[in-house]
């Protein structure tokens, strides 16, 4: 059976939610997927292409209308739908961070947030700064609360998931920050 790569990156995320990031090896996939290991690069080359296709695949199965009008209630709800389409999968947080850190792809979220910022009237120069702080407090809440979840589910911790401020208040305080550069700028 001819697979397309729709096929080979959906049965990675599959692999990936079921079993882990250090489960999902290109040996593993092409079992999954019943071919031979080599098939798997007429679809991708390597690993971290295969990474970076899955990170994009778990963003766009994220995306939602967009509702907001104004630029901070669009930070916000950029900042939401990240966080989660990162926890809708088991190592989510850690392969869209990985992908994005390393300039593989997974930056929608990066642009839709400089748009928003240089909407509200933010500095041209801190419009990058802003965006990159935005997605840094997303990633490391996710990631936390990704660790946290999985922690809690093994029994190693007995917190629940999620006792700590949320992430909205962490969005407004940094928020608050923003609009003031933008009222007061340099």
């Amino acid at each position: 059976m001819r697979h397309r790569r729709a096929d080979v990156v959906a049965r990675a995320i599959t692999v990936l939610d079921e079993y882990g990031l250090e489960s999902l090896t290109m040996r593993r996939l092409a079992t999954e997927l019943g071919v031979q290991p080599s098939a798997l690069y007429h679809h991708v080359p390597d690993k971290q292409t295969l990474l970076a296709a899955v990170a994009d695949e778990i963003l766009a199965r994220g995306r939602r209308p967009e509702r907001a009008h104004r630029w901070d209630d669009r930070v916000v709800e950029i900042c939401a739908e990240l966080r989660d389409a990162m926890l809708a999968y088991r190592d989510g947080a850690e392969v869209v961070v990985t992908a994005h850190t390393f300039g593989l792809g997974a930056d929608g979220p990066a642009e839709r947030l400089r748009t928003a910022l240089r909407d509200g009237g933010l500095p041209d120069e801190l419009v990058e700064t802003g965006a990159r702080a935005l997605l840094h407090l997303v990633f490391g809440h996710a990631a936390e609360e990704q660790t946290a979840l999985q922690a809690a589910s093994a029994g190693a911790i007995d917190r629940a998931p999620g006792e700590q401020p949320g992430l909205d208040r962490s969005l407004g305080l940094l928020l608050d920050g923003l609009r003031a550069r933008i009222a007061a700028p340099d």
